[in-house]
């Protein structure tokens, strides 16, 4: 596969590294982004990321979407939903395509990027709190007097 690289950061990367990370804040398995800008004009960034069900590749997908709206004020072009085996959720500068596991080993699409330099995902070290659902107020007791 491709080498592991820490680009100058831009505005794109961060965005594709955040992408990555919310992705595996859903246990996206197999997260990977690669730097593709140099190799097409479709993209500066491809993120793949794999779930186990249809239900866990909208799991995904939804987070995604949610984030960065909520972070970047961005919504993306969507294909895939409907059958969940493959979404697509195109941010213009990235790509996101979240695969079925099977689906992503049969496409094998990353491999046709194997010369991209891959871009290292650090964990993340914050939480995505704006999703946070608010603690359930605890309930009224009925008191006896």
């Amino acid at each position: 596969m491709a080498r592991l690289t820490h680009p100058k950061p831009t505005p794109s990367l961060e965005q594709a590294v955040f992408i990555a990370q919310a992705a595996q804040e859903k246990q996206a398995e197999e997260v990977l982004v690669l730097d593709v800008g140099a190799m097409t004009s479709l993209a500066d960034y491809f993120v793949f990321a794999s779930g186990d069900s249809e239900r866990q590749v909208r799991a995904i997908s939804s987070f995604i979407e949610k984030v960065m709206s909520t972070r970047y004020e961005t919504t993306p072009e969507i294909e895939g939903k409907e059958t969940a085996n493959w979404i697509l959720l195109d941010y213009g500068d990235i790509i996101v395509h979240i695969f079925k596991a099977d689906i992503r080993k049969y496409y094998a699409l990353e491999g046709m990027w194997a010369d991209a330099p891959q871009i290292s995902v650090p964990e993340s070290r914050k939480p995505f709190p704006q999703l946070a659902r608010a603690p359930k107020a605890p309930a009224k007791v009925a008191r006896l007097s």
